[in-house]
C-alpha cells in the first residue's frame, strides 16, 4: 500500500471513541509523546504554535475529574443540576487513560480565528495519529471549562478550546 492510500485509510477510519469503549490498559508513553508531536506540525501562520497542551494522568487526572464536578456542581441552578451529568464528569475523565487540555495561545501576530484554526489543526492530527495507533479518542469542549483559568495557568491571551480524552480500545 502506498503513503496515499495508507492515509486515506486512516482519514476514512478516524471516529471519536468515547470512554466508555476505552479498555483498562495504560497508552504507551512513547504512543502519548508521538500523538502530542504529530500536534505540533500543523500548519500554523507566521509559526506562531499556538498551541498549548497538558496531559492529565494518575492522580492528576483523578483531580481535574473531582474539580470539574464541582464546577458543574456550583455552577448549576438546584433545579437544572443533573445528578447523572454530574457522575458522567467523572466517569469520562476516570474512564480515559489520558486527558490533555487543549488551549489556544492568542500571539496577537495573526488574527484570532488562524490562531483557533491552527489549534484545530493540531487536534485533528492527534486524532490521526491516534487511528493509526489503535488509540480511541474524542474532543469535548464543555462549558465548564472557562472555569478552569486557575488549575490550568491559563494567561489573559489564551482561552481552553476542551479535552481531547484518549484511551486503548480492544
Amino acid at each position: 500500500m502506498n503513503k496515499a492510500e495508507v492515509l486515506k485509510e486512516i482519514i476514512e477510519q478516524r471516529r471519536s471513541i468515547f470512554p466508555k469503549d476505552y479498555a483498562e490498559t495504560e497508552i504507551s508513553e512513547e504512543t502519548i509523546e508521538e500523538i502530542l508531536h504529530s500536534a505540533t506540525l500543523a500548519p500554523n501562520h507566521k509559526r506562531t504554535k499556538p498551541w498549548r497542551f497538558k496531559i492529565f494522568k494518575g492522580e492528576e487526572k483523578a483531580n481535574l475529574a473531582l474539580e470539574m464536578q464541582e464546577i458543574y456542581k456550583s455552577t448549576q441552578a438546584l433545579q437544572i443540576f443533573l445528578e447523572k451529568k454530574y457522575q458522567d464528569i467523572g466517569y469520562k475523565i476516570n474512564k480515559a487513560d489520558a486527558v490533555v487540555s487543549i488551549v489556544v495561545n492568542f500571539s496577537g501576530m495573526v488574527p484570532e480565528w488562524e490562531e483557533i484554526a491552527a489549534v484545530s489543526m493540531a487536534v485533528q492530527n492527534m486524532y490521526l495519529t491516534c487511528t493509526a495507533n489503535g488509540v480511541g479518542c474524542y474532543w469535548s469542549s464543555p462549558k465548564i471549562v472557562d472555569h478552569l483559568k486557575e488549575s490550568l495557568t491559563i494567561e489573559e491571551n489564551q482561552k481552553c478550546l476542551g479535552f481531547f480524552y484518549m484511551g486503548n480500545v480492544d
